[in-house]
């Protein structure tokens, strides 16, 4: 369903293409990402839980997911909509009792687990330096963005299982900035943050470009992502990092 969606979105905007303006640029991207997760997340109910350590108590693996993003680049203006969907598991025996959302899991208990969450980021940079027409390229935006955060966890051992989840958007404010020798080479990041009412949300990374035909390229990057999370019984304080690599196409 969520490649329907990013399918038909990606045939709307090309049916837009032919009245774009000269300096109006549409880049479809789609790629992997391999993250590594550390931090803890737990569920409480009337405020009694455990944390669980990602690392520590279930040996959580690695993700490594597909990702998109579509980027509407009008004049000094970019608009970008991306997904990046998480999902990790992990498992062993518990060195401690885990209460996981009102449920008791025995120390000594052989338990799995799992934390997926999908990534929904809606952003809007307006360039306030953008020499994107000279030899070299110079672009410097700020940007804000709203993080939709839909998050799905899972605790099951000895025959039971407890889960929790829920979904919260939070907005960040942040740069965007890009240097190039030209078109076919550059390098390009990103940093966005905000916190409130004990949530917060930090989203950063760093690519190289490389597109040696005009429509078509490659970049490969690293991703930094920190969630901390406490909302209707669900604790996370979570870090996901690691590189990605993506195809992009541009008209």
């Amino acid at each position: 369903m969520k490649l329907k969606l990013f399918a038909a979105t990606a045939a709307l905007l090309m049916g837009f293409a032919p009245v774009s303006q000269a300096d109006e640029t549409i880049a479809i991207k789609a790629g992997f990402m391999i993250l590594s997760p550390s931090g803890d997340f737990g569920a409480t109910v009337n405020n009694i839980g455990t944390r669980i350590d990602l690392e520590k108590d279930l040996n959580f693996d690695n993700s490594t997911q597909a990702i998109g993003e579509i980027d509407i680049n009008l004049g000094d203006s970019l608009i970008s909509f991306g997904f990046t969907p998480l999902s990790f598991k992990g498992s062993g025996i518990l060195n401690r009792p885990i209460n996981y959302n009102g449920q008791l899991f025995a120390a000594g208990t052989a338990a799995s687990s799992e934390f997926k969450a999908d990534l929904y980021d809606f952003s809007y940079t307006y360039y306030v330096i953008n020499m994107d027409d000279l030899p070299s390229r110079f672009q410097l935006g700020l940007e804000t963005s709203v993080k939709t955060f839909n998050a799905k966890t899972s605790v099951t051992g000895s025959g039971l299982t407890a889960s929790k989840s829920t979904t919260i958007a939070i907005p960040t404010a942040g740069l965007r900035g890009r240097v190039a020798l030209a078109d076919f080479i550059g390098v390009s990041g990103r940093f966005g943050y905000l916190g409130y009412a004990g949530n917060f949300f930090t989203d950063a990374s760093a690519q190289i470009e490389f597109s040696p035909l005009p429509l078509l390229g490659i970049n490969a990057g690293y991703r930094y992502l920190k969630v901390k999370l406490d909302t209707n019984g669900l604790l996370a304080d979570v870090t996901f990092k690691g590189p990605f690599a993506e195809l992009f196409f541009r008209f």
